[in-house]
Order: structure tokens, then C-alpha cells, then sequence
């Protein structure tokens, strides 16, 4: 056992830039375990300037200076964000406000329909019905118990949330202006034998800054392009539905089926067994059957050539890890494994080669 670990290691470790690689990955592992919540602005800036990184090379290979484009590309993000802020959020919590409001009539609704059902399917007993009503009202109590809490916390954190709002444009004006300064100065830190890590890095940073551009682009599109058919055919809460639509596509097949269960309760409790049910169930499916097939592919034809049980697997491994980054990041990060993977040196099997 001992000389078969030996051989392991030796096959594996016997490369000085193999033990670089992983020290490197222990150690961007732990800074984000650790001090995640502090770096927190930092990450997203660094997300936000990868993303637009891409825009500013384009106006810079027209001839533009550098800083120009830097300049009118976070001007123009900085605008972006605001009329979201100032439009859309302000619709958005009207509506859960509205909806707030209305759920003691849906949640009444929903418990005539659940005692009307031994009338209707004789094999459901009124026990039965009880039981469920009461485990109904009791996880409503629960989830009222969190959304107060969750509510104080955040009133705490609204200073923070503002301090982000001003922090995060400045951070991501000065990464993008003094990109190679930045990235002079962190290599500074690296062993100047970093080869492998190198070959990992160049595979991976392609796919990266498209995947992010691209998965920005998605929720975007999405959110957009379901707003407009619910919003014409008058379905509540329209605004704040188009917002879970366009994050759904953050956690891939995952969260097109979980945001169609409130689009569909939602659409059933106003119209009930109608046509405009129908017509708004097909819009939203027609949406979503668009972006399967071909936003998806138009986006991500280079990065997502994954098997779908190995992107389910990355968002349940890297989520539980790290939350909602791990989640947006689980398709780069099983990248980066598979990079890692292919890049790694083969060892004996190499050395046999050669003899």
C-alpha cells in the first residue's frame, strides 16, 4: 500500500509546476471560503470588469484610446444600472406589495379548492385534507417567521448595500483602466516557473469571459423577452415574474422547472382552467423552448459542452460551496477541473513514452 501511495505521488507530484497549480488552487480555494463576505464588492467588481472587458477591446481596436473606452463603457454600465434600480426594482416591489396584500385571498382560494377534494376524488379522506391544510399553515408561519427576520437584517444592511452601489462602479472604472498594472503587479507574487498554470489559465480565460458576458446577456434577454408577453396579456405580478425568469437561467435546468411552478400557480389562481391560462403558459414555455435552443447555443457554443448530468453535479458541488457565486460560476469552475485534468502531466506514462 505504501509503495503504491509512493508511486502515486511520485507519478502525480513529481513536477515542481504540478505542486505550484495546486497551491495556487488551495489557495484561491480558502481566500473565498474565508473571506468571501468581505471580498464580496471585490468579486463582483472583478465579475463586472471581466464582463465588460470585452466591450471595451472592441471600441479600443476602433482606434479609441483605452481610457475613452473605459470611460464610456462603465458610463454606460453605470446608467444601465440605474435605470434598472430606478425603474424596474421600484415596479417589482409594487408588485410583491400587491401580492403580499392578495395572498390571504389566494391562500384562502387554494384551501377551498384542497376541502372541495373529497367531494370531488372520494379516496382523499377529510383527514387527509386537514393534515395537509395544517402542514400548509404551519410552513406559511415559518416562512413569515423568516421573511421578518430577513427583513431587519436587511434594513441593517441597507447602508452597506448603498456603500456597495458607489464602491463596486469605482472599483470595476479602476480594474479595467489599470488592467495590466493589476495583473504586473499579482504576478509579481507568482514562482517564475508557473508554466502549467499558464497553459490552465489561457484555457480557461476564453471560455470564462464568454460564459460571463454571455450569461449576463441570457438574463437580460430572458427577463426581457418574458416581461413583454405577460405584461400585454395582463398577468399579475408580471414585472417581478420576469425578474425570477431571467435569474432562473443562472442554474441550468434546475431553475426553468422551479420558476415555472409560480408562473403557472400565479396564471391558474387569476384565470383559472382558461384560455388566457393556456395562452400565457404557452408564451412562457415558447420563451424558455427559445432559450434552450437557441440563445444557449448562440452563447455558450464553446464553453457548455458538458454532459447535463456533469452541470448538475458542478451546480450542487460548487452552490453548497460557495452559494449563489458557486452557482453562477459552476460551469467555468467544471471547466477549470477539466482543464486542470487535461493539463495535468502524465508522469510515468510520459516517461515510458520516451523510453
Amino acid at each position: 500500500m505504501i509503495e503504491y501511495l509512493k508511486a502515486w505521488y511520485q507519478r502525480n507530484f513529481s513536477n515542481p509546476q504540478a505542486v505550484i497549480l495546486v497551491l495556487m488552487i488551495v489557495l484561491g480555494t480558502v481566500t473565498v471560503l474565508y473571506w468571501g463576505d468581505i471580498l464580496a464588492p471585490v468579486l463582483a467588481s472583478m465579475v463586472i470588469a471581466y464582463a465588460l472587458e470585452g466591450i471595451v477591446r472592441r471600441i479600443a481596436n476602433l482606434g479609441v484610446p483605452r481610457i475613452i473606452s473605459v470611460i464610456f463603457t462603465v458610463f454606460v454600465f453605470v446608467t444601465t444600472l440605474l435605470i434598472i434600480l430606478l425603474g424596474l426594482v421600484p415596479l417589482a416591489l409594487r408588485q410583491i406589495t400587491s401580492f403580499v396584500r392578495d395572498f390571504p385571498y389566494i391562500l384562502d382560494k387554494l384551501q377551498q379548492k384542497i376541502i372541495a377534494l373529497p367531494e370531488k376524488y372520494p379516496l382523499i379522506s377529510d383527514m387527509q385534507v386537514n393534515e395537509v391544510i395544517t402542514s400548509i399553515n404551519n410552513e406559511l408561519v415559518a416562512v413569515g417567521q423568516k421573511a421578518v427576520s430577513y427583513s431587519l437584517a436587511s434594513a441593517g444592511n441597507l447602508f452597506t448595500m448603498m456603500v456597495y452601489l458607489i464602491v463596486i462602479p469605482l472599483l470595476v472604472f479602476f480594474m479595467l483602466k489599470d488592467k495590466e498594472k493589476i495583473i504586473i503587479w499579482f504576478t509579481r507574487f507568482l514562482p517564475k516557473d508557473h508554466g502549467l498554470a499558464y497553459i490552465v489559465w489561457k484555457d480557461v480565460d476564453i471560455k470564462m469571459g464568454n460564459y460571463i458576458r454571455g450569461k449576463l446577456a441570457e438574463i437580460l434577454i430572458i427577463g426581457v423577452a418574458a416581461y413583454i408577453p405577460l405584461a400585454l396579456m395582463g398577468l399579475n405580478y408580471a414585472a417581478t415574474l420576469s425578474i425570477f425568469i431571467g435569474l432562473s437561467v443562472i442554474i441550468p435546468y434546475v431553475g426553468a422547472i422551479a420558476v415555472t411552478v409560480p408562473v403557472a400557480l400565479i396564471a391558474w389562481f387569476q384565470w383559472g382552467p382558461s384560455d388566457s391560462f393556456l395562452y400565457v403558459m404557452i408564451a412562457y414555455l415558447v420563451v424558455q423552448a427559445l432559450d434552450a435552443n437557441v440563445l444557449v447555443p448562440l452563447l455558450f457554443s464553446e464553453v457548455v459542452n458538458m454532459h447535463p448530468v456533469a452541470i448538475i453535479i458542478s451546480v450542487l458541488v460548487f452552490g453548497g460551496l460557495w452559494g449563489v457565486w458557486g452557482v453562477f460560476f459552476a460551469i467555468p469552475l467544471a471547466t477549470l477541473v477539466q482543464a486542470v485534468i487535461n493539463a495535468w502531466p502524465k508522469g510515468e506514462k510520459e516517461l515510458g513514452a520516451s523510453n
